[in-house]
C-alpha cells in the first residue's frame, strides 16, 4: 500500500496513481505544484488559457496568438505619412498607367467641411495613457476606473483614435 510522502498515512489506490501525498490540508500546501497559465484569447463572450510550457512560449513569441485587430502588442500600428508610396500594389503601376478616379472616388476623397473644434472632455495625457490601456487589451470599464473617465468617455477616446487612424 502507498504512503504519503509528507505524514505517512494510507493512500487510496486510485489517487496513489497519481499523487504520492493525501489529501491533508498541510500535505496539500507542501506537495502541491501549480501550473504556469495564460490568457492568449481574451474577448467579450470567454477567455482561452493555455498551460505555459515549452511549445506554447515559442507560439506565443513566434506571434500565433497576435490580436489580428492590432499591429503589434504595446505599439500602434504606424500610419503612413503624406509624401509616402502610396501603398501596396500601387508602386509597380506607372502614373500614366493608373486609372482616373471616378466622381464618386474623387467625391469620397475630399476632406469634409471643418467644423469648428469642440473641447474634448478630457487630457492629452488621459488620452494617451487610455490608448495604450487599449493596446494592451484591457476593457474600457477597466479604463476608465484607472483614469477617473466615465466608460462612455474612454470608448470615445478609442473610437476617436481608430477614426484617425492612430489605432
Amino acid at each position: 500500500m502507498a504512503q504519503c510522502i509528507t505524514c505517512g498515512s494510507e493512500l487510496h489506490p486510485d489517487r496513489a496513481k497519481k499523487y504520492n501525498y493525501c489529501m491533508k490540508p498541510e500535505c496539500q500546501r507542501k506537495n502541491l505544484k501549480s501550473l504556469p497559465l495564460v490568457a492568449i484569447g481574451v474577448n467579450k463572450s470567454a477567455e482561452q488559457y493555455l498551460l505555459l510550457d515549452e511549445q506554447t512560449q515559442d507560439e506565443l513569441a513566434s506571434g500565433k496568438f497576435a490580436d489580428q485587430r492590432r499591429g503589434s502588442f504595446g505599439t500602434s500600428v504606424p500610419t503612413s505619412e503624406a509624401g509616402t508610396a502610396a501603398g501596396p500594389g500601387t508602386a509597380a503601376i506607372p502614373r500614366q498607367a493608373r486609372s482616373q478616379p471616378t466622381q464618386r472616388q474623387a467625391a469620397q476623397r475630399r476632406p469634409a467641411p471643418s467644423r469648428p473644434a469642440t473641447p474634448k472632455p478630457w487630457t492629452k495625457s488621459q488620452e494617451r495613457l487610455a490608448l495604450l490601456y487599449n493596446e494592451q487589451g484591457r476593457r474600457p470599464e477597466e479604463i476608465a476606473s484607472k483614469l477617473g473617465l466615465s466608460t462612455y468617455t474612454v470608448t470615445q477616446i478609442i473610437l476617436g483614435s481608430r477614426n484617425r487612424g492612430k489605432l
